[in-house]
């Protein structure tokens, strides 16, 4: 997964690649030839005592690092180019791959992983990207280098290569081989401290008031020590790594001063060529160790670039069509036939066999227990899942067969949980139609019975909203949402139990001041309370899953156990309100 997740997302950077491998192999061939000049300098120039010799190979030295050096900048720069270009361009696949997903694969998933995966996980690929430029690319060349330039150096002593070469990669492979197992874990470990955190963190209100300080403290406090025990059992292996590294290459020097000295005893070699073959040897040790720290760097890298990828790979439930419906002539009609959900592996439907009609100027209400699948009614609409079976059909066309675009424009959603993005009270309300004027704004505001508590905020359409709308109560939130919806002017209206936090009195406002905005539409509205609904054209009962009851307000009185018993447990504080 690795190696084609980098070679597909590097692609575009071809000509810089080549760029850095072609400055590499003239920088690394550059310091490969160094401990030759020096070598040189000392046999002919500082034995002899030839200070013209020394003068001129020591310029020559010089020149020859000055190439090295610029083109180690060169490979640094077009290296750090393409590792930053490669991250942001598989983060906005990740970003795309997942606002493309159903709330199925959300769900599956679980956005905490999604959040570590999008910025953690492409991170560390990305700095193996920087590193593989940089050390990769030079610690082959460096190595294979370094070898020919030592046999040619001298052959007498190029056994300890032999040697020294398998003996590094044997315990480097062993240490790499235990490092990766806990590398996969401690991804997974870190996903569950940051759901943990994100729970904590929005739930604070109730934690507090529920006094379970300790036990989330508790709860926080076994996943870190998960997370910090993996971490360290990993550390301890990367920790291991150098001084392995190390010993080698040490004991590796002893020996060629050791056997080499007794060459230069016997006069099979030179002192420069003893010091030129200790040069080389340490630039092979050089090279295993850089090769060494991208071996720390790929098993973590590699098990990232498998969570990444199987995002990429994951196809979205709800696919658009090969050959989508732009152009519609009906307006504002809804219909949903014989209509099945299912999640998969589920023992049961959450909907069974849902059929309506609704026509524009309509208003079908559903209402039901908790988990009767009120919800997941109102989410086929815009197709944030697919029905399982059954059809739902848009001013005459299944959504399945609709360009989505052109069915979003259609619709007017506003989800249970009223959301609000972070920026101004325009800018949230504007998210429904990005153009609308201020007047437009206000407009929407004031059928949302928002207007009030908006003209008394400090800064008015300009006040701060933070993430989520925290910064608000939960009816300001939710009168925000509903102008979201309200400004786009739309086709069918979609109200996911949008009205539960607000007042009876302001709830009773608000539905008088849609009627004439929702005259031409089409409104779904999913309740609790039944003076929400009571005066719809269509009110649908639903039961675990099942319609078991539909009619008017009146009809389903006479004729629906279900809604008599709603209606009865609401009705003493109806009648007190």
């Amino acid at each position: 997964m690795l190696l084609r997740l980098v070679r597909t997302y590097l692609r575009p950077y071809r000509a810089a690649l080549l760029a850095v491998v072609a400055l590499q192999f003239v920088g690394t061939v550059a310091m490969l030839y160094l401990p030759s000049l020096n070598a040189e300098i000392i046999d002919e120039g500082i034995v002899t005592g030839d200070t013209g010799f020394i003068v001129r190979h020591g310029a020559i030295m010089l020149a020859v690092t000055l190439v090295q050096v610029a083109c180690s900048i060169g490979a640094v720069w077009f290296s750090a180019r393409n590792a930053m270009g490669f991250g942001r361009d598989v983060r906005g696949a990740l970003f795309a791959r997942v606002g493309s997903f159903s709330t199925r694969e959300v769900q599956q998933f679980g956005a905490p992983s999604l959040i570590t995966r999008e910025t953690n996980d492409v991170q560390q690929v990305q700095m193996l990207v920087l590193l593989g430029g940089t050390l990769m690319v030079s610690a082959p060349i460096m190595m294979v280098g370094g070898i020919v330039m030592a046999v040619q150096v001298d052959a007498g002593l190029s056994w300890l290569v032999a040697a020294i070469v398998p003996a590094l990669a044997i315990s480097i492979g062993f240490i790499v081989s235990r490092m990766v197992p806990s590398f996969r874990l401690m991804q997974e470990r870190i996903d569950e401290v940051n759901r943990l955190l994100r729970e904590q963190i929005t739930g604070v209100r109730v934690v507090r008031a529920f006094v379970t300080e300790q036990q989330e403290t508790k709860r926080f406090r076994g996943a870190n020590e998960e997370l910090t025990e993996v971490s360290v059992r990993a550390g301890r292996w990367l920790a291991a790594m150098f001084p392995t590294v190390m010993l080698v290459a040490n004991v590796a020097s002893v020996a060629v001063l050791w056997f080499g000295g007794h060459r230069v005893e016997s006069g099979e070699m030179q002192v420069g060529a003893l010091t030129a073959y200790l040069a080389y040897l340490m630039q092979i040790v050089m090279s295993v160790m850089m090769a060494t720290f991208m071996m720390m760097m790929i098993p973590r890298s590699a098990v990232c670039a498998d969570r990444i990828s199987e995002v990429l790979d994951t196809e979205t439930s709800v696919r658009p069509p090969e050959q989508p419906v732009t152009t519609l002539a009906e307006r504002g009609s809804l219909v949903l036939d014989d209509v099945t959900f299912a999640y998969p592996g589920a023992d049961r439907p959450v909907l069974q066999d849902v059929s309506f009609e609704a026509r524009a100027g309509q208003t079908v209400a559903v209402i039901g227990s908790t988990g009767a699948g009120k919800s997941t009614l109102v989410n086929l609409v815009p197709r944030l899942f697919d029905a399982t079976s059954g059809s739902v059909v848009v001013d005459g066309h299944d959504v399945r067969d609709l360009d989505p675009e052109t069915l979003w424009s259609r619709l007017g959603l506003v989800p249970q949980k009223a959301f609000l993005f972070t920026g101004t009270v325009a800018e949230n309300v504007r998210y429904g139609k990005p153009d609308a004027t201020d007047e437009e704004v206000w407009d929407a505001l004031e059928i949302a019975q928002a207007r009030d508590f908006v003209e008394r905020l400090p800064d008015g359409l300009d006040h701060d909203v933070s993430q989520g709308g925290t910064n608000l109560s939960g009816g300001q939130r939710q009168r925000l949402a509903i102008a979201r919806a309200v400004v786009r002017r739309p086709e069918i209206y979609l109200f996911d139990d949008s009205f539960s936090a607000l007042d009876l009195a302001t709830d009773a406002r608000l539905r008088a001041a849609l009627r004439p905005v929702t005259r031409d539409a089409t409104v779904v509205v999913v309740a609790q309370r039944v003076s929400t609904i009571r005066d719809a054209d269509l009110i649908l009962v639903l039961e675990d899953g099942r319609v078991v009851g539909r009619g008017s307000h009146d009809e389903l009185l006479d004729t629906c156990e279900t809604y008599r018993e709603i209606v009865a447990s609401q009705l003493t504080g109806e009648e007190a309100a």
